[in-house]
């Protein structure tokens, strides 16, 4: 597959700007992948297509407030920092990207908040963009982590064209989120509903969690036409036990197994041992799915509508199949679907 086969017009204003008011009650399209046949349904109307002994699969990593602002001593310019993750707990090190780059040098030091009680100097240039920051701050790592993360604000993605509110920190989250290590949030798992959720678990539906935390290679953009050079920047996972047996038995039952995310799909087809089981995985994964790519776990997905060449666009149409996918993001537009992270959703099943 080429880079060029995933272009298509997005309108402007199909991009969601803000959540929906219930998490629920966003459009649903259905794609079913055997016929062909594409329904057009309200997200709370999922429980229909799931039964007794099914599995879902959900992604229960936390997103924490990663974007704060800075200003650099001295000279007191504006610096935003968007943390991507820590380095070591002990000597309160971070892996963080810094616009303007070209203003930020090794040994500068840059002053957090109002009071610029939060100091942070910079120890290392990593990439053009990217550096590697110690905070200066003699209090608890608790203590440390609860004063920066007060600083912060919730990492929308670049196309939601605005500035991050109140509401935001509470929408750009799962309502399962438990495991804090994200800046991108797994945004199909956005519509489930506490209601959602409970319907299922009477319907018999098993809830199952994987942790990926995701970050910005997502969004990363790809500048190569041959997809098979592009790499993915890794992530970090985790599968525990108690899902591989949950995924398992249902597998082996002829129940199916929905991935809710791409992110919740990538980390299953990370975790596949070489019968086509899942087994226990914790780690890292860079692991780039295209078309064709051969699902042996996942036998439903939950997802969003996303952006143009993007890596998840490649990954849902590897899995419902490139020209049904991209005939139903067609559709989409035609219906006024909105797109990215807080707009509506796809089922794809059998």
């Amino acid at each position: 597959m080429k880079l060029s086969q995933f272009k298509f017009k997005l309108p402007e204003d199909l991009i969601a700007q803000h959540p929906a008011e219930n998490r629920d009650e966003c459009k649903l399209m259905v794609v079913h992948r055997r016929s062909g046949e594409i329904e057009h349904r309200v997200f709370k109307d999922i429980i229909q297509y799931f039964s007794d002994g099914d599995v879902m699969v959900f992604n229960d990593t936390l997103v924490f407030p990663a974007r704060l602002y800075g200003n650099k001593e001295k000279t007191g310019a504006r610096i935003e920092v968007f943390l991507l993750r820590e380095l070591n707990a002990e000597h309160k090190l971070w892996d963080v990207l810094v616009e303007p780059a070209r203003k930020i040098r090794i040994g500068n030091k840059l002053y957090f908040g109002e009071d610029e009680s939060m100091v942070a100097e910079v120890i290392d240039n990593t990439t053009s963009r990217g550096r590697t920051l110690r905070f200066l701050y003699d209090g608890s790592h608790e203590e440390f982590k609860a004063n920066l993360f007060k600083l912060g604000s919730t990492p929308l993605p670049e196309y939601i064209k605005r500035e991050p509110e109140a509401l935001d920190a509470e929408m750009y989250q799962t309502i399962f989120a438990k495991n804090e290590g994200a800046v991108v949030a797994p945004a199909a798992g956005l519509h489930f509903s506490r209601e959602v959720m409970k319907r299922l678990e009477i319907k018999g539906v098993e809830q199952g969690y994987l942790t990926v935390h995701s970050g910005l290679g997502a969004f990363r953009e790809i500048d190569v036409e041959d997809l098979t050079k592009h790499r993915m920047d890794s992530e970090d996972m985790s599968v525990s036990q108690e899902l591989v047996d949950m995924v398992n038995k249902a597998k082996d039952a002829g129940r199916q197994v929905c991935a809710v995310g791409t992110s919740t799909l990538r980390g299953i087809a990370s975790a596949v041992s070489m019968g086509g089981h899942m087994k226990t995985y914790t780690g890292w994964t860079n692991k780039f799915i295209f078309p064709p790519y051969d699902f042996t776990v996942t036998t439903a997905l939950v997802t969003g509508f996303h952006m143009p060449y993007s890596t998840m666009l490649m990954m849902v149409t590897a899995f419902g199949g490139y020209s049904l996918v991209m005939d139903a993001y067609e559709q989409a537009i035609k219906e006024g679907y909105k797109f990215g992270a807080y707009g509506d959703a796809m089922l794809i099943v059998d």
